[in-house]
């Protein structure tokens, strides 16, 4: 049984993605910061269904905290599944733009990314085996407007997932970006209501969770290991 840490598995994709890793036969550490009680209640569910799970809370971006529950969970062997699922917008249009709302932005997906990471990959290169998965977004591919911090988070992200992705792949250790689009979430209907959905994805309908979970966990298995480095979007055909 390989260990699996998706962190952001409070939030709708994240839970999905727990969920499906669980279902492969892995021990899934459920993350959650903004709603502990929420990732808890995933591990529940999870092993509820017969799975293994467990929820774990800190805070991405400090750095201290985040190697201190790493250590943790380190010793009782490395981690050779790591979802970076966190993430966190703030949206403005960049003229009026706050800094705090950029540096939080970046901080949150790209700070996050290396303090969750970084501490994972020397356990995980003596294995000789490992799947990291970053969940990007279409904006990081398209851009928004009043999204300037979130897309340039998300391009960098694949940015980091491509140099990754050379420096491991002679470790068997693949590095992949997951790039979503517009996801059934419970606050979707607020920003794309179902009018504008059927005009802007050529499919006419969200994506769903566990279909972004579906290819997660296809890439975090044994079937995956020659793909590395890529950018896949899911998106209903929208670039």
């Amino acid at each position: 049984m390989k260990r699996a840490l998706v962190t952001g598995g409070s939030g709708a994709i994240g839970a999905a993605i727990a969920a499906a890793l669980a279902s492969a036969g892995h021990h899934v550490y459920v993350h959650g910061f903004a709603n502990p009680e929420r990732a808890e209640r995933v591990a529940e569910e999870i092993r509820r269904h017969g799975g293994s799970a467990e929820a774990l809370s800190f805070d991405i971006t400090d750095a201290d905290a985040v190697a201190h529950a790493l250590e943790g969970l380190l010793q009782s062997g490395p981690i050779q599944i790591l979802v970076n699922n966190a993430g966190f917008h703030d949206d403005a249009v960049l003229p009026g733009m706050r800094r705090a709302q950029w540096s939080r932005v970046i901080d949150v997906t790209l700070g996050g990314f290396f303090n969750v990471t970084q501490p994972l990959l020397l356990p995980m290169i003596r294995t000789r085996w490992g799947r990291i998965i970053n969940i990007a977004s279409v904006a990081g591919i398209m851009g928004n407007r009043g999204q300037t911090n979130y897309a340039a988070a998300k391009a960098g992200l694949h940015g980091a997932t491509r140099a990754l992705a050379l420096e491991l792949a002679s470790r068997g250790i693949t590095v992949n970006t997951v790039a979503p689009g517009i996801i059934a979430t419970p606050a979707i209907g607020e920003v794309f209501p179902k009018e504008r959905i059927e005009k802007i994805v050529p499919m006419q309908r969200a994506g769903r969770p566990d279909e972004v979970a579906a290819l997660v966990a296809f890439l975090a298995s044994d079937s995956a290991g020659y793909i590395s480095g890529q950018q896949i979007s899911i998106n209903g055909a929208m670039a």
